[in-house]
């Protein structure tokens, strides 16, 4: 990960002590992308399809995917460089201090694709109002919010966040390759390895898309939600699929 140009790798036990920020912190557009265009991150970008895909599909705006698990993000950190992009960046922290590398407004849109549902403790959901909250910090007011999950567990919740908070929602579905809107088309035009996975196994892709007005307050949802009853194929059963194909 360290010889990649484009990769930024800060953990937590390195920022959290001093409270600081990153040296890139409201300077992502003069000192890395070299251009004045829109921001836009991916949040547990794992393997960093979407933000591979996303950058290829729009050379007008500067895509970050942002995760904790090198070994995945080296995929698309190598993949971004192969392919002379340079309109992509990845970095590698704990999302839970993601204020700390990014200034006041600096940020123009939020992805968060087939993240942990995290049906344990809410404040680890990558929707729930704790990260709201952080979220607003950086993002420009009226910025976009886009949640594409297989969990219905995920799906529910937000959808109830949403409610009890007055973000303005755009569009959403339980059904996103089921619905028909041309509000959908970013959200099917690239799929991820593990949304093929869930697919194959004929589960319905969520979305939900929303603008992040700033608040002053938030309600965080306390109502019952039916866990999610699968869970993702193994490696092994991914290296033979791939074999198969």
């Amino acid at each position: 990960m360290e010889t990649f140009s484009n990769v930024f790798q800060c953990g937590a036990r390195e920022m959290l002590p001093s409270g600081g920020m990153h040296e890139m912190a409201g300077h992502w557009r003069d000192r890395y992308f070299h251009n004045d265009h829109p921001i836009v991150l991916e949040l547990g970008c794992g393997r960093g399809e979407y933000t591979v895909g996303l950058a290829e599909r729009y050379p007008d705006k500067n895509f970050i995917g942002v995760d904790i698990k090198g070994a995945r993000m080296w995929a698309g950190a190598k993949q971004a460089e192969l392919a002379g992009l340079k309109n992509v960046a990845f970095l590698r922290t704990n999302i839970e201090i993601i204020t700390a590398f990014f200034a006041k407004d600096e940020v123009d849109e939020i992805w968060i694709t087939f993240c942990d549902p995290q049906m344990k403790k809410a404040t680890k959901r990558l929707t729930s109002t704790y990260f709201m909250q952080r979220y607003q910090q950086i993002v420009k007011p009226s910025g976009l919010i886009h949640l594409k999950t297989d969990s219905p567990f995920l799906y529910t919740y937000t959808t109830e966040m949403l409610r009890l908070n007055p973000y303005p929602v755009i569009v959403h579905t339980d059904d996103l390759y089921g619905a028909e809107s041309a509000l959908l088309a970013d959200a099917k035009a690239l799929q991820t390895h593990y949304e093929k996975q869930w697919l194959d196994r004929g589960l319905s892709i969520k979305y939900i898309e929303w603008q992040l007005t700033p608040l002053t307050k938030w309600e965080e949802p306390t109502i019952e939600i039916e866990k999610d009853t699968y869970r993702s194929y193994g490696r092994n059963y991914q290296v033979k699929h791939d074999r198969e194909q």
